[in-house]
């Protein structure tokens, strides 16, 4: 009883499959969903274009799940990614996974998710939220500190103190926030369909003509001189993927799952089928209700879906958009949270493992990883203060994607090396599926590093900068060990 109820890292598995399922949508459902489909169609032009690319990131998407369904149920331990790199290719690729996860991926979602709340208060508001207190140039990057700011760092502090409660205590606030979640996709979806006034089909035959693209580059904005549609349509997938990501989450908190063998494959896969379903459904919605031209030139500080909102007259306009806008609040604190929830247990794995500060393995009396949550929230709090919605996705996704491919790819190690390893699943379509996972991913990346070397040679950079960390901290424990041994 005690095996099934404590991780052997002294973590608590409070986490039933209903939690379970709601982290993966909690995770995922937030941000993404409202804001990319303005980007998307600057890159694609076309609405049909729009939706293929978002049923190309979720079959993408769907295919990591598969695979890492058999990772997690094999390996059902807190970290997850970071247990299956270390096991498969060794202490630097999992450390610099970590690093990446810490300094990067996670914090970086989560400062962006605190954003996306902070500009839905500010809708909300009328606009009159935002007040900027300076603008500056540093080094060619136009940066300006403003209220939005001040609100996205306070509720990363805020959801970091309520993360230092029990795990179980935020599967409660995941699963609630994640009917939330549902619920806003449902309420825009079918109020396409049912209020909006000025609804076509025929805008699925209309492509993006003279709509402003606020900020999109000219190589992925349809119609432009320099347009090439691989670099569109690699761009739309980045923006797509963003709307995905979270997916591989469940496995940071493997550790905290009840039965994990049955439960981790049902919510990875059953969760990303979902999301997927719900993700087309609304797009197609959208572009009922807006033309592409239109979709295109909303503000990138403003959701797409709310303009669709607008237009929801036999509602009532002011109603619509004041649901629509609390509810995106809403979800933008759900995928915080649960991003914060989750993130933790990286930093606490690799204390674990001596490849990070040993601080971060300790656990509260409510077998909580405290200290990997504070730094972690001191962290994000500083990406918050970018205020750049759009930029702080790109680098998360780019950093994240090198990684998931490579994940995926030690499916193959584990089969080779040890193959009477229980397996409770088995990758469907092995090895066809993580094979395609992984050569998509690579031409994604490609043609990512193609299109916009600068951003990609910065998410790059930041990754190897921790490698001198790594050799740092790999010698200090090796004197460690060599002084316990007497030598």
């Amino acid at each position: 009883m005690a095996s099934n109820s404590i991780d052997k890292g002294g973590l608590i598995r409070g986490l039933g499959l209903i939690a379970a399922i709601s982290l993966i949508l909690g995770n995922v459902i937030g941000t993404g969903v409202f804001f990319k489909a303005r980007v998307m169609t600057c890159n694609l032009g076309s609405p049909t274009w729009v939706v293929i690319a978002w049923i190309a990131a979720g079959l993408l998407t769907l295919a990591g799940a598969l695979t890492y369904a058999e990772l997690a149920a094999m390996k059902p331990k807190a970290g997850g990614e970071y247990v299956f790199l270390k096991d498969s290719y060794g202490k630097i690729p999992s450390f610099l996974y970590g690093w990446m996860q810490i300094f990067i991926s996670k914090t970086g979602s989560q400062a962006a998710v605190a954003v996306a709340f902070a500009i839905a208060v500010n809708d909300f508001t009328g606009g009159g939220l935002r007040r900027v207190f300076f603008e500056t140039s540093i080094l060619g990057y136009e940066f300006e500190f403003t209220t939005l700011q001040l609100v996205a760092v306070g509720m990363i502090i805020l959801f970091t103190v309520v993360n230092c409660a029990s795990v179980k205590t935020g599967g409660y606030i995941a699963t609630f926030l994640t009917f939330v979640k549902i619920g806003l996709i449902a309420f825009v979806g079918l109020g396409a369909f049912m209020w909006a006034t000025g609804g076509d089909f025929g805008n699925f035959q209309m492509t993006n003509s003279g709509g402003t693209c606020e900020g999109v580059a000219a190589n992925a904005t349809y119609g432009s001189f320099e347009y090439s549609f691989a670099a569109g349509f690699a761009a739309a997938m980045l923006g797509a993927l963003w709307g995905y990501d979270g997916w591989n989450n469940l496995t940071l908190v493997a550790g905290e799952v009840k039965r994990p063998k049955k439960n981790l494959p049902l919510a990875l896969i059953g969760g990303t089928i979902l999301i997927m379903i719900l993700y087309v459904f609304v797009h197609i919605a959208y572009f009922y209700v807006l033309s592409p031209t239109e979709i295109a030139s909303v503000s990138k500080d403003s959701a797409v879906a709310k303009i669709v909102a607008e237009r929801f007259v036999s509602f009532g306009v002011g109603a619509a958009v004041s649901i629509f806008t609390i509810g995106l609040m809403l979800s933008s604190i759900g995928t915080l949270h649960t991003s914060i929830l989750s993130g933790a247990r990286v930093p606490y794995a690799m204390a674990k493992d001596g490849m990070m500060f040993k601080s971060f393995g300790n656990l509260s009396k409510s077998r909580v990883p405290i200290r990997a949550l504070i730094f972690q929230g001191v962290w994000a709090c500083l990406l918050a203060m970018s205020g750049s919605f759009d930029t702080l996705t790109d680098y998360v996704i780019f950093g994240s994607w090198i990684f998931y491919a490579l994940v995926t790819s030690s499916v193959f190690y584990f089969r080779i090396k040890h193959p009477d390893l229980e397996r409770p699943y088995k990758a469907f379509g092995y090895p066809l599926v993580p094979i395609l996972f992984v050569l998509v991913s690579s031409w994604l990346l490609i043609n990512t590093v193609m299109s916009n070397p600068k951003n990609s040679l910065i998410g790059l950079g930041l990754i190897f900068l921790g490698l001198p960390v790594y050799f740092i901290l790999n010698s200090r424990n090796n004197s460690d060990d060599k002084e316990e041994n007497g030598n």
